[in-house]
């Protein structure tokens, strides 16, 4: 699994645009700090989700997952374990709410 920071400056941070080709995931992804994560939550934590496109779900890390819910629009792509690639969170939709795309 990635590793993750909480420092924007971190040079490592993959910087969320969407792939064009298959790619590892990156090496280190950035997250809102713990004290800001303890805030509160506007969404559930949800920790999986679906590619619309190839219909695979992915597992991210809880600290992740709590930086969505606290923020939807902090991230503007999510990797696909499957095809590789980050990809707009358009294009996924949440494994326990289908209806509810991630990000919004």
């Amino acid at each position: 699994m990635s590793e993750i920071v909480t420092d924007p400056t971190d040079p490592r941070i993959c910087r969320g645009a969407a792939d064009v080709e298959p790619v590892d995931q990156c090496e280190v992804y950035l997250v809102l700090s713990e004290e800001e994560r303890k805030k509160g939550y506007v969404r559930p934590v949800r920790r999986s989700y679906v590619h619309k496109t190839c219909g695979t779900s992915t597992k991210m890390s809880e600290e992740i997952a709590e930086t969505y819910a606290r923020d939807p629009k902090f991230y503007g792509s999510t990797y696909c374990c499957q095809c590789r690639m980050h990809k707009p969170v358009n294009e996924f939709t949440w494994l326990d709410n289908p209806d509810q795309e991630v990000g919004s």
